[in-house]
């Protein structure tokens, strides 16, 4: 019973489900929904992905050129976790899409192919897989709803003849339908024992294509007018334009071979002839190629047809289209229809395979042996370089130039969005142990490293041609990633180097050797990742395990091409990267292992700050500052300002310059965050940075000690220690594990270390 009970409220369940979301109408239902919604229902392709992307969102992120729009639809809900990953960065990459969706939106037809290119693993699949993702879960929102058309023709227990040619069979069938409850004017909602035959449209043709183009036209100007639309022209307040597809659409051959056979038999009543449509939603679908298809490079036609009505066994034609030829057409052409089709690595098909793009991605029509495909569809198409490149050399490229817009895909450049795509994969689940903190940001760091090229110093001004030249790959990548500057550098020149920040991050758009082209690859470092989780000297996944994968790769010149790049001032030094990246998770370690110790609170740090920039600011205005003890007026206490320079100023800086340049970096971030409160730790990382590192400096013999204490704790002589040092080391491991995710191995390992490296 129980069984039959839980079946039932399924039942109820989908049935309502089936109800609410219209999911079959009658055309003149449907046209009752048209003018509802006249602009959702009009939508071709190109606006329909447009909306989809709308319809998620955008926010403004941070990015080396200033602030940036991403769009939310390349995120994964955290209710969708069906194996798919976002797209972690190329906010360049999701603008430029959005922006050729607009053009073909404003031009009333989709008349390019998007043409994705950029280094093996890049993401360009990834991206266009969101937007799949994206359009799936749209189209079965109400405002996403797409219909498609069916040819309904009823059973001999309903109409006698068969399909009710002439008044007499009409009166037997409206009887019929009136004794079964039925609607009088259409047979869409009939019953499946009350119908013969159901011939679906594989284009998924557009319901309005049944309406008479010169009728469609008013039909659609007047819906919109209505709305307050416009006429879709994209003219006055409205920016929607109607598409070619849906002003001089034309039913498929099957369709209009069928509608043309029933308005003859029934001598020219356009009426009788809706009653055979029925309006079906259908929903967008990567897995059954609904809407949406991918191509893969193989050799054979992406559009083919075969004959329906050749065997009338196969089928049961109704007696009207027994003289009519009807054609089914097939093919990831026709799957993806009103969606969109994407050529995975196009350009290692032979020329020949896709020759047919052409004229396709100019009129979305393609031509087959009896008839004409007209399509509405977005095409985005992959490459790498190295392909294109080829293609570029080849006579046709010249005709395929003017067809095909081209967006660059290049690696990330910006070590947290690498490391957010190692995240999503290496987990717990995936390596099967726990993932120490730094390890998948080892990674990430040595990734980017790779990617990055020397800038040249000629393209910039004379008085800053030096300080480019001197800047170092671990300085750039820290420059692209938080706008830090390097210690080295004075308050002057840092600022300077900072304006610089956008020039660098642009100086390669316009070569064809652009950084971000060449270098690791993320699917080979998810590789190196999973093979540094198998390593048996760890117990967990830690950085350690990650720099020992790092540097095999590094020896392996035959299999990775990047590793053969000329070294430059640095760049390109992949061995060395390794221990650079060695080296800042050492930094990242010790810090965190100091913090957790509580030898000095965060807090401590920030008040002296406060006090330091309370006495500058009053000492660039020139103003006298109240003593909190005796409540007297004095100068800015000069002493205690030197004090902490001593401590956080560059070498060679003058203090006032010094003073004067921090007062106007915190005018500057209120400029830019006039609602935020003041955030110093963010302001000036590097003095925080400074002070910490001088602090344990004066304090590191006892740091010393507690870090053995932690080993000793974590070995078999824990017994050794004070019930006030186990105590102490409690506190410390409870800390880096509830503040940083270390378990005590990882810890233990992490410290022995840095013992090793920086203590010993």
């Amino acid at each position: 019973m129980e069984a039959k009970r839980y079946l039932q409220e399924v039942g109820a369940q989908v049935s309502d489900d089936f109800v609410k979301n219209r999911s079959i109408l009658s055309f003149e239902e449907y046209v009752t929904l048209f003018m509802s919604d006249p602009r959702g229902q009009s939508r071709n392709a190109a606006q329909y992905l447009r909306d989809v992307m709308d319809h998620y969102g955008t926010e403004t992120v941070s990015h080396p050129t200033g602030k940036i729009r991403r769009f939310k639809v390349f995120d994964v809900p955290a209710s969708d976790r069906d194996g798919r990953v976002g797209v972690a960065g190329q906010e360049e990459v999701q603008n430029a899409i959005y922006r050729l969706l607009g053009n073909f939106t404003r031009a009333g037809r989709i008349n390019k192919l998007i043409m994705l290119h950029g280094p093996n693993g890049s993401a360009k699949s990834t991206l266009v897989n969101a937007l799949k993702a994206g359009m799936e879960d749209y189209s079965r929102q109400p405002q996403g709803a797409l219909y498609r058309i069916s040819w309904i023709f009823p059973s001999e227990k309903l109409v006698k003849g068969s399909i009710g040619f002439g008044g007499e069979q009409r009166a037997a069938a409206t009887a019929a339908a009136a004794a079964a409850g039925g609607d009088l004017s259409t047979y869409a909602h009939l019953d499946a024992e009350s119908i013969d035959v159901r011939i679906p449209c594989e284009l998924r043709d557009h319901p309005l294509f049944v309406v008479p183009p010169s009728e469609r036209q008013r039909l659609l100007e007047g819906a919109l007018k209505k709305k307050g639309l416009g006429n879709g022209d994209g003219q006055g307040d409205s920016d929607f334009v109607l598409s070619d597809y849906m002003v001089h659409g034309e039913l498929c051959h099957k369709c209009r071979s069928i509608y043309t056979a029933l308005l003859a038999n029934y001598k020219g009543d356009y009426l009788q002839v809706l009653r055979h449509v029925r309006v079906e939603r259908f929903y967008i679908s990567r897995r059954y190629q609904v809407g949406t298809v991918t191509v893969e490079p193989q050799m054979s036609v992406d559009a083919m047809y075969q004959q329906v009505t050749a065997d009338r066994t196969q089928l049961n034609v109704p007696p009207a289209l027994h003289n009519v030829a009807l054609f089914e057409p097939h093919g990831p052409l026709v799957h993806a229809n009103r969606g969109l089709i994407e050529y995975s690595d196009l350009l290692k098909r032979p020329l020949e395979a896709f020759k047919y793009l052409l004229g396709f991605s100019e009129t979305s029509q393609v031509p087959l042996e009896h008839f004409v495909l007209q399509l509405d569809e977005v095409l985005i198409a992959s490459s790498n370089e190295k392909h294109l490149g080829a293609f570029k050399e080849l006579p046709d490229f010249a005709s395929f130039k003017g067809r095909i817009e081209l967006v660059r895909v290049p690696y990330l450049r910006r070590f947290k969005q690498e490391q957010q795509v190692y995240d999503a994969q290496i987990t717990p689940t995936t390596v099967g142990k726990h993932v120490a903190p730094h390890a998948t940001e080892v990674a990430a760091m040595w990734a980017v490293l790779t990617r990055l090229k020397k800038p040249i110093p000629d393209r910039y001004p004379p008085e800053v041609k030096e300080l480019v030249d001197q800047v170092t790959p671990v300085e750039k990548m820290h420059l692209y990633e938080e706008g830090v500057v390097p210690d080295r550098l004075s308050l002057s020149h840092g600022k300077e180097l900072r304006k610089l920040r956008t020039d660098m991050y642009e100086e390669s758009d316009a070569y064809p050797n652009y950084e971000g082209r060449s270098g690791g690859s993320a699917r080979e470092i998810k590789t190196a990742l999973f093979n540094a989780a198998q390593n048996p000297d760890y117990k967990c996944l830690n950085a350690l395990a990650v720099l020992e994968e790092l540097e095999a790769i590094c020896k392996d010149k035959s299999v990775y091409e990047f590793l053969l790049q000329e070294v430059v001032d640095g760049y390109h030094d992949h061995e060395e990267f390794v221990r650079a990246v060695e080296a800042e998770y050492l930094d990242r370690v010790d810090e965190e292992v100091r913090e957790s110790m509580g030898l000095v609170s965060e807090g401590q740090y920030r008040e002296l700050v406060e006090r330091y920039v309370y006495n500058v600011s009053h000492w660039v205005k020139n103003e006298k500052v109240r003593n909190r003890i005796t409540g007297s007026m004095e100068r800015p206490d000069e002493q205690r300002m030197a004090e902490l320079e001593a401590i956080v100023m560059p070498r060679g800086e003058d203090p006032g310059e010094y003073r004067r340049g921090l007062i106007s970096q915190i005018g500057a971030h209120k400029l830019d965050n006039p609602e935020a409160e003041m955030d110093y730790p963010r302001i000036f990382p590097d003095m925080f940075r400074r002070l910490r590192d001088h602090y344990f400096e004066e304090r590191k013999r006892v740091l010393r000690r507690n870090k053995e204490n932690v080993l000793k704790y974590l070995s078999e002589e824990r017994g050794s220690l004070s019930s006030r040092e186990q105590a102490q080391v409690e506190s410390t491991l409870k800390t880096m594990h509830e503040r940083y995710g270390y378990c005590e191995h990882c810890a233990k390992d992490a410290i022995l270390f840095l013992m090793k490296k920086r203590y010993g």
